[in-house]
């Protein structure tokens, strides 16, 4: 075995020894991938630090008597809960650009202006639970479907809807799209949410990009030292 490996590295150098172009190149695009990971490095850092000076909005509190859910800036649950009667309320929130890519493109310099709501309402006993998805302006607030789900123990409200998910909000007659709007209104879900909201997500994106500059830094970083001991 012993002899083998040997005769395996003398084979290599004499390959080595005939075509030199290959350190040569193994050299060079060390150097390439150095030179690489210095500029990322250095435009991340840049960039951090250029975000991090970013002034944040003024503190909103949510309308009483939602109260905000805990670690919500850290997972996709829901922000917001509150009780109406026997019921439980969760509402999460969603920017236009991270449903439809790009349909972000015409918002205020705010960057956020339009929001979608996903709001779940449950009750005891039952294994569904009601699901809107509205949207949500600084002075109005629409429904744009309704629907049943399986009831969520987890905080992630994208659940998995049942075989049917009730029909096109728009075909319903008039009357009971505004009693839907009734419905939801009564329990606190209208246009006074956005200011909050708003804040939220701005220190949420804030938030994600600060993590997001530092993790690909740490991995850039982590790659350029493994080569540097290669």
């Amino acid at each position: 075995m012993l002899r083998k490996a040997l005769a395996c590295a003398g084979n290599a150098l004499k390959v080595q020894q005939h075509q030199p172009w290959r350190t040569t190149a193994c050299r060079r695009s060390s150097s390439v991938s150095s030179a690489v990971n210095s500029i990322i490095l250095r435009s991340l850092k840049d960039h951090y630090l250029e975000v991090s000076k970013m002034t944040p909005p003024p503190k909103v509190s949510p309308p009483t008597p939602f109260t905000v859910v805990k670690g919500a800036l850290d997972h996709g649950g829901p922000v917001l809960r509150r009780t109406h009667g026997n019921e439980e309320i969760g509402i999460s929130v969603m920017r236009l650009a991270n449903i439809i890519p790009g349909g972000g493109e015409d918002e205020e310099e705010d960057g956020i202006n339009q929001l979608f709501l996903h709001v779940d309402i449950s009750k005891p006993g039952q294994k569904e639970s009601l699901h809107f998805l509205c949207g949500l302006y600084p002075d109005a607030l629409g429904i744009h479907s309704v629907s049943l789900r399986p009831k969520s123990e987890s905080s992630e409200f994208l659940a998995v809807p049942t075989n049917y998910s009730g029909p096109v909000f728009q075909d319903v007659d008039e009357k009971m799209r505004d009693a839907l709007h009734s419905f939801i209104e009564e329990r606190g879900i209208n246009e006074s949410l956005f200011p909050f909201l708003q804040a939220w997500l701005y220190v949420k994106d804030h938030r994600n990009l600060m993590r997001w500059f530092k993790t690909v830094g740490a991995l850039v970083n982590d790659s350029k030292q493994g080569s540097s001991h290669a």
